[in-house]
């Protein structure tokens, strides 16, 4: 018998994945069942990437609301601690320099560890950070905590990137990151918000009203932080295996698997095609080689996600339009078509983040696994952040010379990000002429038992498949 039991699995296995084969190519019933299996992915991991994203986006950005708390009783960031301009964007740089140099080693430990247990790290560590940024006491422990926040945020928005492959094909990641991208969009609005309650606090218990906040939003981080532990899935397994317990995992919360059963099984198969898992060693380092728009744009691009380029350059397009109007309309006397600009900037803005991230996952996870799309998501998002030192430290009140007050002032700042947003489009047009010329390589083959197998087609997953069948915009937020 325990010589047939094996024997009897392999049929068991085949037969199942024929079966899947079967109802994939045709009856309409068992893809609204593949649907409801990833709906239910969703409904677990979406909203807690939205809230771990809102609070790491307001612990992060709350040192910009300091600056202007409570000025008129001189309790602002800069009296309490005696800053200097000069200081204050020292330490903002400070972040976005460890952030770029430890977003690629975050990602790659992210790969080798338990991949919800290290979101729940990263969560924790910046609620213990944005904490003791309420005992700042000079320009010194400003410093040092920008960095160290650095430090634990690196890998925070790659690694949510590359925590979605795990369980979404890429044609569907898109959609995904555009859901919780919208939390720093809401973030930056609600947070600001709440600053005028945390201005009423001042005083209170010794403490300014900076410093409440800093306080009160680092402890909500903390327990954000310990509950991802049973909240977030960890990487999915093959049916009928079991998290390893043995040595420090035993001390880590068991969390409750995605799915189980029949939806597990399915799950698996659907996604076998693009899951590469493979340890990585040293030598797999040569791999480093607004919200409405944002739930406009990411869902189209998902279902035409064969022309991911066009959805980027677009929207670039139009942050270039916004930009000219923002420097030559308007003036001192009428600064509304400004106003404008800036508008028509943050609408361009908002979708290209969350279409790089996923056009990253699409090209990297058929050639070369998790560690492609860990290693490729750390760099563009690491690289991404240097834009904001240039801008703090050569462009606007970087550069005196255009920083004068006047009708020109930053002319030549928007100037040179008009140049910038020209070669990214021109990035992407080389991409995909590369990506053509190139070919598809180990990207174009699929599992003979996979749920999406097309002989030729170069189709990736049954989502891809979908999109070909269902071409169109009916839809678009319930069949994806």
């Amino acid at each position: 018998m325990e010589v047939l039991a094996p024997v009897e699995e392999e049929r068991n296995t085949s037969k199942y994945n024929n079966m899947l084969g079967d109802r994939e190519l045709g009856a309409e019933v068992d893809t609204a069942r593949i649907e409801r299996v990833y709906r239910k992915l969703d409904r677990r991991i979406i909203p807690a990437f939205w809230i771990l994203y809102f609070i790491c986006s307001a612990i992060r950005s709350n040192v910009g609301l300091s600056q202007t708390m409570n000025e008129a009783q001189g309790h602002d960031l800069a009296e309490v601690l005696h800053l200097s301009p000069k200081q204050i964007s020292t330490g903002l740089a400070l972040f976005y320099v460890c952030y770029v140099l430890f977003d690629l080693p975050s990602n790659l430990i992210m790969t080798r560890l338990s991949p919800h247990v290290w979101m729940s790290r990263i969560v924790v560590g910046v609620g213990i950070i944005g904490s003791c940024m309420a005992a700042m006491k000079a320009a010194w422990s400003l410093y040092l905590l920008r960095l160290l926040l650095g430090i634990i945020i690196a890998g925070m928005w790659p690694g949510m990137a590359y925590y979605l492959t795990l369980f979404y094909p890429p044609s569907r990641t898109g959609k995904r990151i555009g859901f919780y991208f919208t939390a720093a969009q809401v973030s930056a609005s609600v947070v600001g918000l709440v600053s005028a309650g945390f201005q009423k606090m001042d005083g209170a218990g010794g403490l300014v009203g900076f410093q409440w906040m800093f306080l009160l939003y680092g402890l909500v981080g903390i327990i954000i932080g310990i509950s991802l532990l049973w909240w977030l899935p960890d990487r999915p397994l093959a049916p009928g295996e079991s998290q390893s317990r043995e040595g420090w995992n035993k001390w880590i919360p068991r969390s409750r698997p995605a799915l189980r059963g029949e939806d597990a099984q399915i799950h698996y198969e659907d996604l076998t095609r693009v899951y590469h898992r493979h340890a990585w060693t040293l030598k797999d380092l040569w791999l480093v080689m607004d919200l409405i728009a944002i739930l406009l744009v990411t869902p189209i691009s998902d279902r035409f996600h064969h022309h991911r380029a066009l959805f980027f350059s677009v929207p670039v397009l139009l942050q270039i339009i916004g930009l000219v109007i923002t420097t030559y309309a308007g003036g001192p006397s009428n600064p509304w078509p400004r106003y404008a600009g800036l508008l028509i900037v943050g609408f361009g803005l908002g979708p290209t983040v969350p279409i790089t991230m996923t056009w990253t996952n699409e090209i990297f996870q058929p050639r070369h696994g998790e560690v492609g799309v860990a290693a490729a998501s750390a760099l563009v998002s690491g690289l991404g952040n240097l834009g904001s030192i240039l801008t703090t430290y050569a462009l606007y009140t970087g550069w005196p010379a255009d920083s004068v007050p006047g009708p020109t002032q930053y002319r030549k700042s928007n100037l040179v990000m008009v140049g910038i947003l020209c070669l990214s489009i021109l990035s992407a047009a080389c991409m995909t002429v590369l990506l053509r010329l190139a070919g598809n390589g180990s990207a174009k083959q699929t599992s003979s038992g996979s749920s999406t197998s097309e002989a030729g087609g170069g189709i990736l997953d049954g989502a891809a498949r979908r999109e070909v069948q269902e071409r169109g915009l009916g839809k678009l937020w319930f069949r994806r």
